[in-house]
């Protein structure tokens, strides 16, 4: 099914400003949130849909991305895939953009879905960062599909502290601006209700690192080398991309990994020009060729092949070998070579050669240059006579 474009899923114009992305979101997610709409999956959607939209227009650089190229350019750019996401996570995840509102609007239910063990600390799990890197291939590999070495460094858990970021036999502080909860409260507008929001001092951990492992600096991750074989499959096309799921950057209190995207590129080819499944290639003729016929061999990816060039085939006229072109990535189906003929003109004859020449030229009845009057000779005569 098709995606909705997100700026009439958020009802704003795609000049909007982003406190105007920002009051448009908060208004749906309010009217489409579950808990105002139990039982309603047609709402939860909506409320997923929402979030979606939100997360791409607020980040100028996915928003920019997407005014450029549509849904199709944000692969690969770390989106959610809010369709399979709880719907509390989500309304976590802009917990600190809202000042965390749905909490105090909607009951307790979610308030205790965040709290492990009668434990009043925030811990926010978080999906990974996408990665992405480039395969370059060559048309050979795009005909056969191709298995690929990928080498590239990711962000991964620290080996000494597994990620907490804290010093072997060493444990966190509490932090003493939120209490150890992770969340700090503010009267809402007018005093109607508490605003909850994400401690800016522990980042929704409740806990402060003191003494920071030496090995990653207190961060948890640490930069290491992969080395992958990826399956290309055959006939992609330049530009597409291989999603590797879980290959991306760990998540955030033990969250789920991102994805590394693989973009191909496709190395240009001596002989070939590629036109969706099929491969062109132009061969040079002579006159002589192209006038009484003859046979020649042509490239293709697999060697060489025959082709009869028909007597009185034009410059630029198009032949079909069937079958020698590129798979479809979907159905399999090959494309064709397309084999463009071009007469080529030979810079200096023979006399023979000329002789010959202009002996035909005559039974043509055309005028050519002769021996013994030059180009602008001929055209000071012809105005002369007039």
């Amino acid at each position: 099914m098709a995606k909705r474009d997100y700026y009439e899923v958020l009802g704003v114009d795609k000049k909007a400003s982003a406190d105007d992305i920002k009051r448009a979101y908060r208004r749906l997610a309010i009217k489409y949130h579950p808990d105002k709409n139990p039982g309603d999956k047609e709402a939860e959607a909506k409320f997923k849909e929402c979030a979606e939209a939100y997360e791409v227009l607020s980040d100028p650089e996915k928003r920019k991305r997407y005014d450029q190229l549509g849904h199709e350019g944000l692969r690969g750019a770390g989106v959610h895939d809010y369709s399979h996401m709880n719907v509390h996570d989500i309304s976590d995840i802009f917990g600190d953009i809202f000042g965390d509102m749905f909490g105090d609007m909607f009951g307790s239910s979610r308030r205790s879905s965040r709290r492990s063990n009668g434990s009043s600390r925030a811990r926010q799990v978080s999906r990974g960062y996408d990665l992405e890197t480039t395969v370059e291939l060559t048309l050979e590999e795009v005909a056969q599909g191709v298995e690929k070495t990928i080498e590239f460094t990711r962000q991964d858990t620290c080996p000494d502290c597994s990620g907490s970021g804290v010093a072997q036999g060493r444990s966190p502080s509490r932090c003493t601006l939120c209490g150890g909860s992770g969340q700090v409260q503010r009267a809402g507008l007018g005093g109607f209700f508490q605003m909850v929001s994400t401690c800016p001092q522990c980042h929704g951990t409740g806990q402060i690192i003191t003494d920071p492992c030496r090995k990653c600096g207190g961060k948890g991750l640490i930069p290491k080398k992969r080395t992958l074989n990826v399956k290309i499959p055959a006939g992609v096309h330049e530009g597409q991309a291989i999603r590797v799921a879980g290959e991306g950057e760990p998540g955030q209190n033990n969250g789920p990994r991102g994805d590394l995207y693989c973009y191909v590129r496709i190395k240009a080819h001596p002989f070939f020009m590629r036109d969706g499944s099929n491969l062109v290639v132009t061969v040079p003729l002579s006159f002589t060729q192209l006038a009484l016929g003859t046979t020649i061999d042509v490239p293709t990816l697999e060697g060489t092949r025959k082709l009869r060039i028909p007597p009185g085939t034009q410059h630029g006229t198009i032949l079909r070998i069937r079958g020698q072109g590129l798979p479809d990535i979907r159905t399999g189906r090959k494309g064709d070579l397309l084999v463009k003929t071009a007469v080529e003109i030979p810079k200096r004859l023979t006399p023979q050669q000329e002789a010959l020449l202009r002996e035909y030229a005559k039974t043509e009845e055309l005028e050519v240059n002769s021996e013994s009057k030059s180009f602008f000779e001929r055209i000071k005569q012809h105005f002369g006579n007039k």
